[in-house]
């Protein structure tokens, strides 16, 4: 799936560049760029098509939260991705009141820019496969998606959260038959030592279970389930 992108930005330099960095990122597509919160405004009201702002705090003619504050006001539950150099408790606090998915704090390089953007698709990516009905371990994986700083530390090195968020949801899709990393490589388009790493990484964490497949001649293969909760802790 593409996401739809509207930049919100006043710096004609600053805007640009947030365009050009959203053309070279293959699951996300620009939808337009509003220079103040009247544009936003008045974009979002001829196409409400648009998947996720990134807005900036500090406009000419208002403030980042009161085009927030409209937005939700008119119903658009898009989600926003605050990009911006405003640092202050309160600001943040009610960005997140008001359900910004993401806080980006200017100056920033194209691979922070990239990170954030890239742990976005991973969260809509759980949601897309998400039952109306969830889990903990369901709930836990798409909020990680979007805290990577949450759970990164938890992920062995050379394994990535937007990768691994891929896998949970290709073991999720088979409603509970499992898969061999074979299987998930295909799926995925990697390699199957990329995938049994995050299989195994699911396993260990309670989110997967181990199984055996048996057919033909050889040695039974491991084949792994979506099980969606974590082990409980020694103190539970």
């Amino acid at each position: 799936m593409t996401y739809r992108v509207l930049v919100v930005e006043d710096e004609e330099i600053a805007a640009e560049a947030h365009a050009l960095y959203v053309g070279r990122l293959p699951d996300f597509e620009m939808a337009g760029v509003a220079r103040t919160a009247q544009a936003a405004v008045q974009f979002l009201q001829h196409d409400s098509a648009v998947d996720v702002i990134l807005l900036d705090m500090h406009l000419p003619d208002g403030h980042g939260l009161g085009v927030l504050r409209h937005l939700r006001a008119a119903g658009h539950s898009c989600d926003v991705i605050a990009v911006t150099s405003a640092r202050d408790l309160d600001v943040v606090k009610h960005a997140v009141a008001q359900g910004v998915v993401a806080y980006l704090i200017k100056p920033f390089t194209f691979a922070g820019f990239r990170s954030k953007l890239e742990d976005y698709a991973a969260y809509r990516r759980q949601v897309a496969a998400s039952d109306t009905t969830l889990g903990q371990g369901d709930v836990d994986a798409m909020l990680a998606a979007l805290r990577p700083t949450a759970r990164g530390a938890e992920l062995p090195k050379g394994l990535s959260l937007s990768t691994l968020a891929l896998v949970s949801e290709t073991l999720r899709q088979t409603a509970g038959a499992g898969l061999t990393a074979s299987d998930v490589a295909n799926r995925i388009g990697a390699s199957r030592v990329t995938a049994r790493r995050y299989l195994e990484h699911l396993a260990e964490s309670g989110l997967a279970t181990r199984g055996s497949r048996y057919g033909g001649t050889g040695r039974p293969e491991v084949e792994f389930a979506w099980s969606g909760r974590r082990e409980a802790s020694p103190d539970a």
